[in-house]
């Protein structure tokens, strides 16, 4: 059962940005990055409570992510990334993203807190960032 509304479009737009912002980090790290994505689609809280779709999740601004302001996003959707998409609308979670609504990519180790959000883990060169769960307890919910 699918955690988030898709349509095809909204599946190619998702694995688009998963590349977009990922794909240096592989498969894996594609998902990771990917999880966030759609935990910003199903969160209602903090910086995400308008973003209940897919493309306001990728279009958000400010707070967005940088992918988009670069041409290599607004290449065509592969259908091995999509195939990755499918698998996080259908819940597919992995540590330390599945509850996390940030990552970046700092120069060196990553901070215990970003913008007052705590460190979950990292994953390559990824850092990925969580709430409490008393701050999004949308985000903790299961599916």
């Amino acid at each position: 059962m699918a955690v988030i509304k898709a349509r095809e479009n909204d599946i190619a737009l998702l694995a688009r940005l998963m590349r977009a912002e990922a794909e240096g980090e592989g498969e894996l790290g594609m998902l990771k990055a990917g999880n966030v994505m759609v935990n910003r689609v199903r969160a209602d809280c903090l910086d995400f409570t308008d973003i209940n779709d897919v493309e306001r999740m990728v279009f958000q601004s400010p707070g967005g992510f940088e992918a988009v302001q670069k041409s290599y996003f607004y290449q065509h959707a592969r259908e091995k990334d999509k195939r990755l998409a499918r698998k996080l609308i259908q819940g597919e979670r992995h540590h330390p993203a599945e509850f996390s609504l940030w990552f970046f990519r700092p120069e060196g180790a990553c901070p215990a807190q970003w913008f007052g959000q705590w460190n979950t883990g990292r994953y390559k060169l990824h850092c990925f960032f969580s709430p409490l769960q008393s701050e999004c307890p949308s985000v903790y919910s299961t599916y």
